[in-house]
């Protein structure tokens, strides 16, 4: 079942209906995003984003500009358009993508009256303010990650894939900017290898499937790293988080932090499994609205990865595997118990394993 199918809309303000890609603007794959799927709900600047690839995606070649509703944030989007407006010269051109999501992040600094993200500096380099730009930006030979790290420029091709990733760097821009820092540390130690060793492993991991697991209450988090999805996501449902329905007293809520599993879930599959951290926080966590919630577990993800990053023991298996659709809310089909019966998918795993 599609995430379109779920009974409530995230967003009631956001179109949902797909339009045919124009040839030559972006391809057919960013027709197939559900910007309602409960898994896009945390990204910041959803609306802006979410509108503005749909007006691309359709076949209007005499439109004038590309603009975007007004985010839950309570953005002006009038006077932001005039002022950030994306041309109709613009979007049968390369780097369309880099230019959505600069203009996503200048609004979202706009609105905070804050200067825009900005790299956390290794050794001798400076901080250097985040914006995307074309691919072709990056020299032939630099490391992606070095690049970012020395500029500031994020590369952005026109594909999902980056799509994705700006929208996390938006969402966690202080998290992706300590995962940078510690490839950073890593590169300066062991230049470029086809073997990245356990720390560029473990943020690369992260990176691309990484989720959040958000709670106040210290079982559920215990129960999913031991492999107990009963204790962790069965039987406690009624404290978990529903995107489409906010409860200021949920108890637990998954936010995705990696790019790949986002770009994956443009077609859903039971097996997708994301690797996870858990994050403690108090149950006040739960009453703030949906850009404070953001805000704060930026700052709190950070500083765990940044822990997690200096550990010498550090390795990808310290993430704890979550199957994506199992998360309560994120799929119809989990309400029903026997979803989790599928020993394919929710295994009991290595740690269970490791303890006899």
């Amino acid at each position: 079942m599609p995430a379109s199918d779920l009974s409530t809309r995230i967003d009631s303000d956001i179109h949902t209906e797909q339009q045919p890609v124009v040839e030559g603007q972006l391809d057919n794959s960013f027709a197939a995003i559900d910007w309602q799927a409960p898994w896009l709900s945390h990204i910041t600047q959803l609306s802006y984003i979410s509108n503005t690839i749909e007006r691309l995606s359709r076949s209007k070649p005499h439109r004038n500009s590309l603009d975007g509703s007004d985010d839950s944030e309570g953005l002006d989007n009038e006077k932001i358009l005039n002022r950030h407006d994306i041309n109709a010269s613009d979007i049968n051109t390369p780097d369309t993508i880099a230019k959505v999501l600069k203009t996503a992040m200048t609004q979202q600094a706009e609105h905070l009256q804050q200067p825009l993200p900005h790299t956390k500096p290794a050794h001798d380099h400076k901080s250097q303010t985040l914006q995307f730009v074309s691919q072709n930006a990056l020299p032939e030979g630099e490391a992606y990650e070095h690049f970012i790290g020395t500029t500031g420029n994020i590369p952005t091709r026109d594909n999902l894939h980056d799509l994705f990733n700006g929208s996390i760097w938006l969402t966690f821009p202080k998290t992706k900017a300590v995962l940078n820092y510690h490839h950073m540390l890593e590169i300066a130690k062991q230049g470029i290898s086809e073997r990245r060793g356990r720390v560029r492993d473990t943020i690369t991991v992260f990176d691309e499937n990484g989720a959040v697991l958000v709670t106040s209450d210290a079982s559920i988090g215990k129960a999913l790293v031991n492999f107990d999805w009963q204790a962790s996501l069965v039987k406690p449902r009624a404290k978990w988080d529903n995107p489409a329905q906010p409860n200021t007293s949920a108890q637990a809520a998954v936010y995705i932090f990696g790019h790949a599993l986002l770009e994956q879930l443009v077609h859903p599959r039971k097996p997708l499994c994301a690797h996870s951290i858990v994050i403690h926080v108090a149950q006040e966590f739960f009453t703030l609205s949906l850009a404070e919630r953001m805000r704060y577990l930026d700052d709190k993800t950070a500083e765990y990865m940044d822990t997690l990053l200096s550990k010498d023991d550090v390795k990808p298996r310290q993430l704890a595997p979550l199957p994506i659709l199992g998360v309560p809310h994120f799929w119809a089909e989990n309400a029903n118990t026997g979803f989790y019966e599928d020993r394919y998918v929710f295994r009991n795993g290595r740690r269970k394993k490791d303890k006899k």
